[in-house]
């Protein structure tokens, strides 16, 4: 009999979360009925999302989350033994999968494709959620033109720093807000950002205005708040925001914004949000998409990996306070060949 380690949220978040707030259990795995497998996490994803759904979730519950598993037993075709696959499991060691999509669940279970080489991980990452998150957010909702001044929100994470990436290839001037002189220094040396802004030490409006002289065409928004409003309020007419996310609301009770209404209807702006899923019929083609970016030295990707399970907790809340660059995943084990 199986036995998986599950972590279960037990107490509500209450700001950032604490020690406590979660706790790993044991659970016993019934035997594969026919049509299931038995799968063993490898890397675990810890993503701003999570706390973002925290509120509705029902204490006692497994917390969310997806990850790499390799297939140890299987009575599905569909899902062979020794393949890995992406599930959205949660945080746990070992899942019995019947690979059909749950309700609740915002992804669909699938082997992993052809990775050319490059290690199963970047499944949760550049070729995985996040990386459709930057490719579809991107370019379906803002569509860059050549010239276009394009500013990036929480840029040294894994969809910011993969965003500003896209945006160049496009031949846009990208501008990236992060949140340290070493981050800043990274987009870019390494990912060929043209200018980078210090949220904590700049002032933005005053370095927007001297970096983006003739206004800001396109912004992808990773954090909401001030920040935000700030950007939204020195954008041109007809301008296009993406909104991913609010990851600075996401641990405060309370957030004090600038309206934006004045500008979006002033300036006829077009701001829209979404959630990943909706393009869950053109995945692959992300995927796909991405792959031949890296293939072809026109994509980077950095990984902030934390080893061991037990260290989940902790991975999450440093990934909460922007300790991470790019992708922040757990790896639990040695890769099995």
């Amino acid at each position: 009999m199986v036995k998986a380690q599950v972590y279960i949220y037990d107490k509500p978040f209450d700001g950032l979360p604490k020690e406590g707030d979660l706790k790993i259990v044991e659970e016993e795995l019934k035997p594969l009925k026919d049509g299931e497998f038995l799968s063993e996490a490898v890397y675990l994803s810890v993503d701003p999302y999570m706390r973002g759904y925290a509120p509705f979730m029902k204490t006692g519950t497994p917390f969310i989350g997806g990850q790499i598993a390799i297939i140890r037993e299987s009575k599905n075709s569909k899902f062979p033994v020794g393949k890995y696959c992406f599930g959205q499991f949660g945080w746990r060691s070992h899942t019995v999968s019947d690979g059909e999509v749950q309700p609740n669940e915002q992804l669909f279970q699938y082997v992993l494709p052809d990775f050319k080489g490059l290690s199963p991980s970047l499944g949760l990452g550049v070729l995985g959620m996040p990386g459709n998150t930057a490719y579809f957010g991107l370019l379906e909702i803002c569509q860059p033109k050549a010239g276009e001044t394009v500013v990036v929100s929480g840029a040294a994470g894994a969809v910011g720093s993969h965003v500003g990436q896209i945006a160049k290839l496009k031949g846009c001037k990208v501008i990236g807000i992060a949140g340290s002189d070493e981050k800043n220094k990274w987009l870019i040396d390494d990912l060929n950002f043209d200018h980078c802004i210090n949220y904590k030490t700049d002032n933005i409006k005053h370095k927007l205005a001297e970096l983006a002289p003739n206004g800001i065409d396109c912004y992808f928004d990773n954090v909401g708040g001030e920040v935000s409003s700030t950007i939204i309020n020195q954008m041109n007419r007809f301008g296009r925001i993406s909104v991913c996310g609010a990851i600075a609301a996401y641990n405060e009770k309370q957030v004090k914004a600038n309206v934006v209404q004045p500008s979006v209807a002033f300036k006829q702006l077009k701001m829209e949000g979404f959630i990943v899923n909706r393009w869950n019929d053109r995945w692959f083609e992300g995927i796909n998409k991405n792959l031949e970016w890296i293939q072809n030295g026109k994509l980077k990707y950095r990984e902030t990996i934390t080893y061991g399970f037990e260290n989940m907790f902790h991975a999450f809340t440093d990934m909460l306070k922007g300790v991470n660059y790019g992708k922040a995943i757990v790896r639990v084990k040695s890769l099995v060949k």
